[in-house]
């Protein structure tokens, strides 16, 4: 894919772990449900796409702990909101922690269906649907 064909405004994003090994196996269940693979895998670091990295996961470059950022989360994209459903229990049966279920979510708009959990460092992740039929046409 060229940098013209990809209509995403991000190259890819990192989060810290202090769990490696066990984050690599989460991930792994959890994003598999939404068709994402681990594209990359070197001894300190994992990435993970549906083409090419855009999802790391690693312990902290400096050596420190990792922590979790107030306020920030990571949210992917299914493509039906049975998927949505789907990588809410994966996460949940992988350890992650509940933090809004599968659902409507009308203060995002009426198109919007996501989920969020905490990963086993305690990162909030999304999975959500928009579905275009239910989007507003813009003004």
């Amino acid at each position: 894919m060229s940098q013209t064909e990809n209509s995403s405004m991000m190259s890819h994003v990192s989060i810290g772990t202090n769990h490696f090994a066990e984050a690599g196996a989460f991930y792994d269940k959890v994003l598999g449900t939404l068709g994402v693979r681990r594209v990359l895998d070197f001894p300190e670091a994992v990435a993970y796409g549906k083409a090419f990295p855009e999802f790391w996961v690693h312990p902290p470059h400096n050596g420190e702990e990792a922590s979790v950022g107030n306020g920030v989360h990571f949210a992917f994209l299914a493509d039906s909101p049975e998927l949505v459903d789907t990588f809410y229990s994966a996460a949940l049966d992988a350890g992650a922690t509940a933090e809004g279920e599968p659902g409507p979510r009308p203060q995002y708009g009426e198109a919007y269906y996501g989920c969020f959990v905490r990963d086993l460092d305690g990162h909030k992740i999304e999975a959500m649907y928009w579905d275009e039929s239910k989007a507003a046409a813009p003004a």
